[in-house]
């Protein structure tokens, strides 16, 4: 079923996914990463307020913190299949409310709110950046982000609370996650004009905001052998990145159109107008079928034949908590993409669609693993079911192994970058 992963250099693609995940702090820098990539490979933006005309070659569409890029071949008919890869921008981490100032006994404070299941004591005692984006009062959109110590969340002394180790850290998420900034009071506070200072405006011109907080510690490279790697948000990251090295890089000549949709609010449920459960790729195939004349006939034809990968990180083996993974399901980095199983349907995974994405493995010359959850342990979910559901497209659920999901930090294999990005670029081109 699978092979062990090979012995050598570590691959160039470990170094492209750290640089990604340095500059893509937010959803909003994902998406810009993204698309600065795919520029780099010939790809052009098409806006969705614009009638679209020639759809042809490498496009691209920004809403928000997601994209949808393509590439159609010149005289592809209109019930062409799709291959997608599908995954998501956003991680769990903490937002800034939107009156943030605040403060206690002598500190200034940012208010925040935990966004998506974060491991909240990952958080503690780490330098914090700022980062998102903000709307003028003239309607333009700019990115915020400043990429220096800002922020900390500080834990409680051993010595206030001495039976932390035996009892566990305990945190309320709105009593002792609030990051101090300084010292003074609310009153000293005053984010927006920092924050406007930062992009060079006047003060008051910021309208509104999307903004978080974000781990300062670089991507590395981690291990004796350099075989890890230890970075943020590599949930999901790793497979944005992925996914648009496989469409950036495929010629589009082959018998479907490979399309990569990296979707916003997944860590949330998925429920917005840039999330999976969302109408934005099932908007864009409609217009690309209507751009080259297609019926809805012909998007049904183009529907029932297409396969989507959806692309999420999975859980390696936990060498401290082995007994919480499936006897004959423990994946470990370095053994190639993991394939997520659920008879619930938590993932959309069926046997059908598991064979299309492993001959792409063999394809591309990469191994494989296999993922089930065990009968007592809850499993999670990702945009296949919701991709699944909304369109009707077969859908396989895949990932790579990591340890430590969810947390600010997060840890995978140094291989697996480059076993991910030929496997998806093997499903999008199918030989």
């Amino acid at each position: 079923m699978c092979t062990r992963h090979q012995t050598g250099a570590v691959p160039d693609p470990t170094d492209s996914l750290l640089a990604f995940i340095a500059s893509s702090p937010s959803p909003y820098h994902a998406v810009a990463t993204a698309a600065a990539r795919l520029e780099a490979a010939g790809f052009k933006p098409l806006d969705e307020a614009d009638a679209w005309g020639d759809v042809t070659g490498g496009r691209y569409v920004v809403r928000g913190g997601a994209l949808v890029a393509w590439r159609l071949p010149d005289g592809a008919a209109p019930h062409t299949p799709f291959r997608v890869v599908g995954a998501h921008t956003d991680s769990p981490n903490l937002r800034l409310k939107p009156h943030p100032d605040t403060g206690n006994v002598g500190w200034r404070q940012l208010a925040v709110e935990v966004y998506g299941g974060a491991l909240l004591n990952s958080w503690l005692d780490r330098d914090l950046g700022l980062s998102g984006r903000v709307v003028l009062r003239d309607g333009s959109v700019r990115l915020v982000l400043v990429d220096r110590p800002l922020a900390r969340v500080p834990q409680l002394a051993i010595h206030l609370d001495r039976e932390v180790n035996e009892r566990g850290v305990l945190l309320d998420k709105q009593a002792h996650l609030t990051p101090v900034w300084g010292l003074g009071s609310a009153a000293d506070g005053d984010l927006e004009a920092f924050v406007a200072a930062e992009l060079d405006v006047a003060a008051g011109e910021i309208a509104a905001f999307d903004l978080m907080l974000h781990d300062l510690t670089r991507p590395s490279r981690l291990g004796v052998d350099g075989e890890l790697i230890a970075a943020a948000r590599l949930d999901n990251l790793f497979s944005c990145w992925a996914g648009v090295e496989a469409v950036a890089t495929t010629t589009g000549d082959g018998p479907a159109i490979p399309v990569v949709c990296l979707f916003d609010h997944e860590e949330v449920g998925s429920a917005s107008a840039t999330g999976a459960a969302g109408p934005l790729l099932e908007i864009v195939i409609d217009r690309l079928v209507g751009a080259r004349s297609g019926t809805g006939e012909d998007r049904h034809r183009a529907l029932a034949a297409s396969v989507c990968v959806s692309a999420d990180m999975a859980h390696a083996v936990h060498p401290n908590y082995a007994e919480r993974h499936e006897p004959a399901h423990r994946p470990l980095p370095n053994g190639g993409p993991v394939v997520k199983v659920n008879a619930n349907q938590r993932y959309a995974t069926d046997a059908t669609t598991e064979v299309v994405f492993t001959r792409a493995c063999e394809q591309a010359g990469v191994p494989w693993q296999v993922f089930v959850s065990r009968n007592n342990m809850p499993c999670g979910s990702t945009i296949g079911p919701i991709t699944a559901t909304r369109l009707g497209m077969a859908t396989v659920d895949i990932g790579c192994a990591q340890l430590s999901m969810h947390s600010a930090r997060e840890l995978a294999g140094a291989r697996d970058p480059g076993y991910l990005a030929g496997a998806l670029a093997a499903f999008v081109a199918p030989g």
